[in-house]
């Protein structure tokens, strides 16, 4: 008896936790093979690179657990990226799309993106909670929608279809600096990502936006009988999505010093995939923001840790297409348990 009590344990720790082990198994495998992939550095850039994914899969994450999704997340990031770059562009640079445009406060322009996409977010969240449409089908339209209003404005005379670039000191440096800490250098990206984790946490936890979006995914009849305004809280949970995209976006052209209506593209399904590897489940009602990072994580680390290896490009897609297959069929079997 004590001995099932004790296997019952260790199973429902290793349900709880797998995303955590396999975390570590990666991380291990890797570092068997090649031991020099276990350095500060190497662990900086992951980091670094997984920072702004992390910002979007945060913003995806939320309306997956309301049991809704968002194709249009990606194109969110590329319009923000574009518009951004755009208004901060060196003052001296012979390409700029505004050549009168003074040198604006760094904070304009990314509050100037992040409210285009917020705005987006919420429209996306009327569609879907007022007319009922679907996630899947309203984000996709607005996925389609997003990038032909950002290829139009990319695609401005007189210098047409050419990356925006030539981005003034104060943005690269927003994105591509640092703290100096001893021989090494914290990325900026890393603390704007732990910053963000720990307001979404907080607000997945501590608020009652929180609970109504746990409760909307359990059973979005049972939270409206209980008194939760489903609609309100929707629109709200769509509109904290589009300012995280919009975030993420500025930080993406900062970080890669220009931007492109290209920019962005295919970052949803990596978000959601994150998402769902890190156990927010697909049927709503479940996910915590420590998986969803440790989901970015892992698939960074495949994309970082087999490139340091040498692997073909190709085979790391095979990786991550079954890792993605293993973790939803998991998910569904422990969703088909608690029925």
């Amino acid at each position: 008896m004590v001995r099932e009590i004790k296997n019952s344990t260790v199973m429902k720790w290793f349900v709880d936790n797998v995303i955590y082990v396999v975390l570590l198994l990666l991380v291990a495998g890797i570092v068997i093979i090649s031991p020099d992939f276990l350095s500060i550095t190497n662990l900086i850039n992951i980091l670094s690179q997984s920072s702004s994914r992390i910002i979007i899969a945060l913003g995806v994450a939320g309306i997956l657990i309301t049991a809704g999704t968002d194709l249009s997340a990606g194109r969110m990031v590329g319009l923000a990226a574009v518009v951004s770059a755009s208004l901060l562009q060196a003052t001296d640079y012979a390409y700029k799309m505004y050549p009168n445009l003074p040198e604006l406060p760094l904070f304009i322009p990314i509050l100037i993106a992040m409210i285009i996409t917020g705005l987006l977010g919420a429209l996306n969240g009327v569609i879907v909670s007022k007319f009922h449409v679907p996630p899947f089908i309203a984000t996709l339209g607005m996925m389609i929608g997003v990038y032909g209003i950002t290829s139009i404005y990319f695609d401005r005379p007189p210098y047409g279809a050419q990356p925006i670039g030539g981005l003034n000191q104060s943005f690269t440096t927003f994105a591509q600096r640092g703290i100096p800490v001893g021989q090494y250098e914290i990325p900026y990206l890393i603390i704007y990502a732990i910053v963000i984790s720990v307001i979404i946490w907080v607000i997945w936890n501590k608020t009652e936006l929180g609970k109504n979006m746990y409760a909307i995914g359990g059973n979005p009849e049972a939270a409206k009988v209980s008194g939760v305004n489903v609609t309100k809280n929707l629109i709200i949970i769509y509109t904290i999505a589009g300012l995280l995209y919009g975030f993420s976006g500025t930080l993406e052209a900062g970080r890669v010093g220009s931007a492109t209506n290209n920019t962005g593209n295919m970052y949803e399904l990596d978000a959601i995939a994150a998402c769902v590897v890190g156990g927010v489940s697909l049927s709503g009602g479940i996910g915590t923001v420590s998986g969803v990072i440790a989901g970015v994580l892992i698939f960074q680390i495949i994309n970082y840790g087999l490139a340091f290896l040498g692997v073909s490009p190709y085979i790391q897609f095979i990786v991550k297409g079954l890792i993605i297959i293993v973790a939803v069929a998991f998910d569904m079997r422990k969703h088909a348990k608690k029925k």
